[in-house]
């Protein structure tokens, strides 16, 4: 049976969003953005398509959710990623007042957690791990055809 409005239900959504990025040859990162039990924004890695290092899953993804809701705070809005956030989008994410982050899996040479304090807005909540090995796993893949190449 289906089970909607979980997070691993948000995290498949947001591997999804991950595999359009890794078939365009993107660095495989998806996010979306959940708020009232809908997603209201949905996005990938295009650092590579739009020439802009800023480009990240979860910056597009912020800029998509505060577009639908009309303000910039999302104070009621859980963001699912597939990857840990860097510093950048743990920035962006801080000055967003995310309610929630859930991501799959850590980025233990670049994630924001490396940092103290926290980058997060201390209101935030957070979720790590899920779906981590499946989030890993399509990392790795994508390392690993790169490295061949």
């Amino acid at each position: 049976m289906l089970s909607v409005n979980t997070d691993e239900h948000y995290m498949r959504e947001a591997l999804r969003q991950a595999q359009y990025a890794f078939d365009e040859g993107e660095i495989p990162v998806g996010a979306v953005v959940v708020s009232g039990n809908r997603i209201i924004a949905r996005a990938y890695n295009q650092t590579e398509r739009l020439n802009d290092v800023t480009a990240h899953a979860e910056m597009l993804a912020l800029t998509a959710a505060a577009n639908y809701s009309g303000g910039k705070y999302l104070t009621d809005c859980t963001l699912y990623v597939t990857l840990e956030p860097c510093n950048m989008c743990a920035g962006a994410l801080y000055w967003g007042q995310l309610n929630k982050l859930v991501f799959g899996a850590s980025d233990e040479k670049r994630g924001y957690s490396r940092m103290q304090p926290s980058l997060l807005h201390p209101k935030t909540e957070v979720a790590r791990g899920i779906l981590g090995v499946e989030c890993k796993a399509l990392v790795d893949d994508f390392f690993r055809k790169l490295r061949k190449k």
